[in-house]
């Protein structure tokens, strides 16, 4: 995991914004970057037995207590691991 990996990724969540309004009255949210952290490495600790926009539904639903749906995940999960089979050089 690499700081691009994480700044692209919290820059996918940040765009899509699965909290709406709500992200502005959290603190602590620092752009994502603690979510995007936590589905990088869940996304590569369980390689292709993963089902991405499940894992990115899981995560932000635990941290955040929203309702989110894979279907509502399925974008930014397909962007997210497009980032991450990116070659970083």
């Amino acid at each position: 995991m690499t700081e691009a990996q994480i700044a692209a990724v919290a820059q996918v969540l940040a765009r899509w914004n699965p909290l709406g309004e709500a992200a502005k009255s959290i603190a602590d949210l620092d752009g994502y970057r603690v979510e995007a952290t936590d589905i990088i490495f869940g996304l590569k600790m369980r390689g292709n037995a993963a089902k991405p926009e499940r894992f990115v539904m899981d995560v932000l639903n635990q941290a955040f207590d929203l309702n989110l749906t894979p279907q509502s995940c399925t974008a930014a999960a397909r962007e997210i691991v497009a980032i991450l089979r990116e070659k970083v050089g």
